[in-house]
């Protein structure tokens, strides 16, 4: 990599980050386990939340595994060549954004969640910890995902300034990002009507 120039790279590996992002591993999971299109099913998310509502533990672990990957490798790669915070940040959000407007699902795609958390553990290992950390307990605690996500990415820009100042403008537009994919969520949730496990 050292012989490709550094934005020449940093498209390539976006471009990349995005095609892996766009892949959305709940439905391939789904159907190995012989399980129904979880964009037919509870929320229509395609994401390991609604793998679970449908076929437990096993298939949405793996399904979160493999989004996060797709998330975490692309911005591996970016830091292995030495690229700039900004441009792994800008890789990290190309995986995300192929998740939410996948190229082979006719850009219709997940919120994001496991894919935005495998390319912070690769770039903001401390903060995107503690954000997860968050996720639990909220989930923990009320039993609903969409909150714990909500919770936990909103809280990302304010983690990130004290802690990887570096990586604040990334983990200000996820959270504006993942926040408007849940849009629906927050009214289900104003309503009293979200889903809780």
């Amino acid at each position: 990599m050292d012989l490709i120039p550094a934005p020449l790279l940093t498209v390539m590996l976006c471009a990349l980050a995005y095609l892996l992002g766009s892949i959305l591993f709940a439905l391939p999971v789904c159907q190995l386990w012989q399980l129904p299109d979880p964009r037919a099913q509870g929320s229509g998310n395609p994401g390991a939340t609604n793998v679970y509502r449908t076929g437990g533990w096993l298939p949405a672990l793996v399904t979160l595994v493999l989004d996060a990957a797709k998330g975490w490798l692309p911005v591996w790669l970016a830091h292995h060549a030495q690229l700039s915070i900004l441009s792994q940040a800008m890789v990290a959000l190309c995986a995300v954004t192929g998740h939410m407007v996948p190229l082979f699902y006719r850009f219709q795609g997940g919120k994001g969640v496991a894919t935005a958390l495998g390319g912070g553990l690769a770039l903001a290992p401390v903060t995107t910890l503690l954000l997860a950390a968050i996720w639990s307990l909220v989930m923990w605690r009320w039993r609903i995902s969409a909150l714990a996500s909500i919770v936990a990415i909103v809280s990302g820009p304010v983690l990130s300034a004290l802690l990887e100042p570096e990586t604040l403008p990334l983990f200000g537009l996820l959270a504006i990002l993942i926040v408007v994919r849940h849009r629906n969520n927050l009214i289900r949730l104003a309503q009293g009507r979200e889903a809780r496990f």
